[in-house]
């Protein structure tokens, strides 16, 4: 179950929220006050191409190089939410909880149209076992119409629900989720995990063939193949998924767990 959050915790860095703010040109005759607000934008936008760096190297996990570049981006505009955003991530990924809440929280507290941090915290919390918590962040994310990706935050509230313990709820917003954007990868495998664990098979094997139809086979995805393929007889299709799943991740949790023969 663990690698599924951090799948998810990886995906959630992608297009982090940013306000683009054009620099305002002057002249020789501008006011003391244009000049003023040249300087802001000015700042705003090196702080966006810093956090865009940033972000970058979290994703590549190059957590020390992405410090230092969204660190440079709050030098230079310390009110630049999207830099706090990204800040938590990496402290997230560290494992320093106080740091990460304090980063997230002060995203959100800059912008509170910033679905992408709610997002963020909203997973942080959840992943802590924080769930109510995490959950209203996630509601918070969906405030705003000019979300782009709501599909994210609801699939990442189906997961939250799922940890809580709260699988109708879970299965819903999978879902709702899919409606939304129905090749979204997180809400399909998610939603096959459930049915397998509901011993719905055939229902997981339609969704299964689906994620790997739009997404790239993970770990967490030959494991489900290998699992449900195992448990409908198909001993060739088994035998496909296993050779992949120990091929492609050999050191992963999920081929362990098929090399010990514990499949449940």
């Amino acid at each position: 179950m663990m690698r599924k959050w951090t799948v998810a915790i990886m995906a959630l860095a992608v297009g982090l929220s940013a306000c683009d703010q054009m620099p305002v040109k002057g002249d020789a005759g501008s006011s003391p006050e244009s000049q003023g607000t040249q300087k802001v934008t000015d700042a705003a936008q090196k702080a966006k191409v810093f956090t865009d760096l940033s972000s970058a190297y979290f994703q590549r996990r190059q957590f020390k190089i992405a410090l230092e570049e969204v660190r440079k981006a709050i030098s230079e505009d310390n009110r630049y939410g999207p830099a706090y955003n990204v800040l938590g991530l990496i402290y997230m990924e560290l494992d320093e909880d106080q740091l990460a809440e304090e980063n997230f929280r002060k995203a959100v507290d800059l912008d509170r149209a910033d679905s992408e941090a709610h997002n963020n915290y909203g997973w942080f919390l959840c992943t802590r076992g924080r769930y109510d918590e995490g959950l209203s962040q996630f509601t918070d994310a969906l405030r705003n119409p000019l979300y782009s990706t709501p599909e994210k935050s609801i699939a990442n509230a189906g997961l939250c629900s799922e940890k809580k313990g709260d699988m109708e709820k879970a299965e819903a917003s999978f879902v709702k989720a899919m409606k939304l954007q129905p090749d979204y990868p997180l809400a399909l495998l998610s939603l096959a995990q459930l049915k397998y664990r509901q011993t719905k098979l055939e229902e997981s094997v339609r969704l299964l063939s689906h994620y790997h139809d739009v997404a790239p086979a993970s770990a967490e995805s030959l494991w489900l193949g290998v699992r449900l393929e195992r448990k409908l007889g198909d001993k060739d299709q088994q035998a496909a998924f296993a050779t992949q799943l120990h091929k492609n991740f050999p050191e992963s949790r999920e081929d362990n767990l098929m090399t010990s023969g514990q499949y449940e």
